[in-house]
């Protein structure tokens, strides 16, 4: 009996240590954790908010007026400054809340407080703290956004927790130390054409504004040699030709202006133009030098970008520019319309004669002007022709063979069969693209893809007004310009 009085004593004590009954202290603990856990979902929500709404967005919303739109730009102008606070706070909260309820838990609950209070934070923290406001923010960002805006730029300017934010991100540098960003989040071009073409796809905008939208993009990374009509293709004259000369030469081959040149072409000394040499012929002076109406050209190094070159021919009025290379020689020339061609495509006017760049043979081959680039051959056919220093399909042919080939002559690369269908003196003019196993070219003259020279006589135009195909293709508007390749015949 008294071995049983002292397991009951035993038993009753230990129940005394594990169970306590609920006071106001745990109340006020309780009440407490509540209100850390409605905080720690607003910083969940004010995280998701800020990091879905750019700060474009916010600029558009600053200039609607809309309300908390002023102190929302503030917050996503300095986001690597103002998100880790907020972060940390949220954090705070979470910490602190889930130490207070399994603090009561132990004191109610005994051993068994630790599994209530896990079981608490799992269900209730997770889906009111965390999941449930996250969700309504994805829904509503700008809402979020310029609700907690007001809210939130006072957080961040408190002392102590932005100091606290800073010092424990130092910290984190010394563990992971590296450059950092200085500001973020960032969107990377790759992630901008896929956003157009994701909401291409989804139809939220025009298959032709997605197109625009690439063409943009690639606008400020492109430079001058990559649109320029080659110096080949260059229509030219004598510094010594008389006007009626120069006019019948530039109106014959549909062009507005015509380079002058001294020595030689590496000698531009000025630009012709037609409405001058009009004018100067209806005033009988159709005999005098082409010099007495030439305007001074304007030169440009073939590696700038055309942003910049197209920002010049504007200020100075001037529709051709004459690239030059490094050594000072002239490389080709640019027409503004060969600049505006890379942001909307072909430009065609009453000269232009419309024709296939590509095309696809009978036997499953493609035929391609050789002038084309790279980039470009790629977008049109699919295929994955390699880069290197050369810009051009022709260029890729010539390092592939490293002499001038004869037509018929072919290498391969990337498991595709390149053949010089036609060869113009040294220059490749028109390129079949096939796999390794389709046999020699089809004749030098197959099919009616266009060569490199593109006007009537002597190629790409010089001038606004001027003839065919001025240079390459537009970029990334060639691959919906018409369905499909077009097919030909192999003459």
């Amino acid at each position: 009996m008294a071995r049983r009085g002292r397991l009951r004593t035993m038993l009753a004590a230990a129940r005394a240590v594990g169970t306590h009954s609920f006071d106001s202290a745990d109340t006020a603990l309780l009440v407490l954790a509540v209100a850390l856990i409605a905080l720690s979902a607003l910083f969940a929500l004010s995280e998701t908010a800020l990091t879905r709404v750019s700060r474009v967005k916010a600029i558009a919303m600053a200039e609607e007026h809309r309300r908390g739109s002023a102190y929302l730009l503030k917050l996503v102008d300095q986001p690597e400054r103002n998100l880790p606070v907020v972060l940390f706070a949220a954090q705070i909260c979470t910490l602190v809340a889930a130490t207070m309820i399994g603090v009561v838990s132990d004191r109610v609950f005994g051993p068994w407080g630790v599994v209530v209070a896990t079981a608490f934070e799992i269900v209730v923290m997770f889906v009111f703290a965390e999941l449930a406001p996250k969700i309504w923010a994805v829904q509503h960002p700008e809402r979020a956004a310029l609700l907690m805006a007001p809210f939130l730029v006072g957080l961040v300017r408190f002392p102590p927790l932005r100091w606290g934010t800073h010092a424990l991100i130092k910290a984190a540098n010394v563990l992971l130390p590296g450059k950092g960003l200085k500001k973020g989040p960032y969107i990377t071009e790759g992630e901008l054409l896929a956003m157009a073409d994701t909401a291409a796809d989804e139809a939220v905008i025009e298959r032709e504004e997605r197109k625009l939208i690439h063409s943009i993009i690639d606008f400020g990374d492109t430079v001058a040699r990559e649109v320029m009509v080659p110096r080949p293709d260059m229509v030219t004259v004598a510094m010594t030709a008389s006007i009626g000369e120069t006019a019948d030469l530039a109106s014959g081959q549909g062009f507005s202006r015509i380079p002058v040149y001294g020595q030689n072409i590496d000698d531009i000394v000025g630009i012709a133009y037609v409405k001058d040499m009009m004018r100067a012929e209806r005033e009988g002076c159709a005999e005098d030098r082409v010099t007495s109406v030439m305007r001074t050209p304007q030169f440009v190094p073939e590696s700038k970008r055309i942003a910049e070159v197209m920002r010049e021919m504007q200020a100075g009025k001037q529709h051709l520019a004459i690239v030059v290379d490094e050594y000072g020689g002239t490389a080709g020339l640019i027409t503004l319309e060969d600049v505006l061609e890379e942001l909307v495509g072909e430009i065609s006017d009453e000269y232009d004669v419309e024709r296939p760049r590509v095309a696809r043979l009978e036997d499953g081959q493609l035929q391609v002007d050789a002038g084309l680039s790279i980039d470009e051959v790629n977008e049109l056919t699919g295929l994955e022709l390699r880069q290197g220093d050369w810009d051009t399909v022709g260029g890729l042919l010539y390092n592939l063979l490293g002499h001038v080939p004869e037509e018929g002559e072919a290498a391969e690369c990337d498991g595709h069969r390149l053949v010089a269908q036609r060869v113009e003196g040294r220059r490749i003019a028109q390129i079949l693209i096939g796999s390794p196993a389709a046999g020699p070219a089809a004749g030098p003259a197959a099919g009616p893809a266009a060569g490199p020279a593109a006007g009537p006589a002597a190629g790409p135009a010089a001038g606004p007004a001027a003839g065919p195909a001025a240079g390459p293709a537009a970029g990334p508007a060639a691959d919906e310009a018409a369905p499909g390749i077009p097919r030909a015949e192999a003459g």
